[in-house]
């Protein structure tokens, strides 16, 4: 089935130089971690983001003085579209529209009067800035916790429909909306209550999830079942680590769920078993140091690293190039058939060898 048979559809927003929802790709993004005053810092994290692949970079403002660099950056000739955090003061909100921001992250009950957040609605729709609604289990109204009794998935659904009834007041409709915790099933389940009740995007998220594979798998597990159900439109992978890691992450959690149409090398391999009689774990470690050699690959390769001829060329017979392990030797193989045997000590050569030809054919 194509995922679009199955993604839900919902009203496209334009966010700088990209879109979210409708038809568009599933973007990823990540946030700053450097002082928003910090001009040059900042200018040099998003330049890494950038060059990782974030389609959307995230920064908090703290004060209106922030907006300024807002201002630097586009000078500066950072194109990854930008939102500006906001929290509380409205007139930052407004400070960063006139400084050419391309997005803004704001909860609409928490800057004010009825007056302030027309004020930021109005400003946003004259320069077409989207804002993104972003509600999670820290943030939600004292009446709305008081109905449920803690933070519970209609809690924070119930939240962030509030907040997108205060922008559709002032005829505001260009939003995405966000719902994050750090419990997974809340978050998912939250995700699936709105979606049903709005064609706004989403975007999604596990937040405060940790850092290193703790942090992993829980985004990966919130983040993929939302995905799978076709639920999702731009995503983030929130980490206490630095923030390259989060688009790396996001990328490889899209390749996994074949959500991605860009190209890449996708390395298979199996776990080993009492069969195999080659170092594949080393193989593989080195196969996986080495991809970075590919460059940028002009095509989508599936590249096996099998530990015996079981699982070679009969199991993963769909790889368009792979090895199976013998006794100190192994297999080289392509959609199932036997290319030739090879040394042990070659083998991960002679396997990207192959990848390059195929690399160099014509489509």
């Amino acid at each position: 089935m194509n995922y679009n048979d199955i993604r839900r559809k919902t009203r496209k927003i334009q966010v700088g130089n990209i879109c979210i929802g409708g038809d568009s790709k599933i973007s990823v993004q990540s946030m700053t971690n450097t002082d928003s005053h910090d001009v040059q810092a900042t200018y040099e994290q998003i330049s890494a983001l950038e060059y990782a692949g974030a389609d959307i970079v995230r920064l908090a403002l703290p004060d209106v003085e922030a907006a300024g660099t807002i201002v630097a950056l586009k000078e500066r000739g950072i194109h990854v579209p930008l939102v500006a955090d906001i929290h509380f003061d409205y007139k930052i909100a407004l400070a960063v529209a006139e400084a050419g921001v391309d997005k803004i992250r704001i909860n609409p009950g928490n800057i004010g009067s009825d007056q302030k957040v027309k004020a930021v609605a109005d400003i946003c729709r004259i320069k077409k800035i989207p804002i993104r609604i972003g509600v999670n289990s820290g943030s939600l109204e004292p009446h709305i916790l008081r109905k449920y009794g803690s933070p519970t998935p209609e809690a924070l659904a119930e939240s962030a429909l509030y907040h997108v009834g205060l922008l559709e007041k002032f005829d505001f409709n260009d939003i995405v909306i966000s719902i994050k915790s750090s419990h997974v099933s809340h978050m998912k389940m939250a995700a699936e209550i709105v979606a049903e009740k709005c064609d706004y995007p989403l975007h999604i998220g596990v937040t405060e999830s940790g850092r290193g594979e703790r942090g992993l798998i829980k985004s990966a597990a919130g983040i993929g079942s939302l995905l799978l159900s076709g639920i999702g439109d731009t995503l983030r992978i929130s980490l206490t680590d630095d923030p390259v890691k989060e688009i790396y992450y996001a990328k490889e959690l899209l390749r996994a769920l074949e959500l991605t149409e860009e190209n890449y090398i996708n390395v298979i391999s199996c776990p080993t078993c009492g069969r195999t009689r080659i170092d594949l774990i080393k193989i593989c470690e080195e196969v996986e140091r080495r991809l970075p050699e590919l460059g940028n690959p002009s095509k989508k390769l599936t590249v096996a690293v099998m530990g015996c001829a079981v699982n070679g060329p009969g199991e993963a017979r769909e790889a368009d190039i792979g090895i199976a392990g013998g006794e100190h030797e192994a297999l080289i193989f392509s959609h199932g058939k036997i290319i030739r045997k090879v040394d042990e000590n070659v083998v991960v050569d002679e396997l990207f060898a192959e990848i390059r030809k195929l690399l160099t054919e014509e489509n």
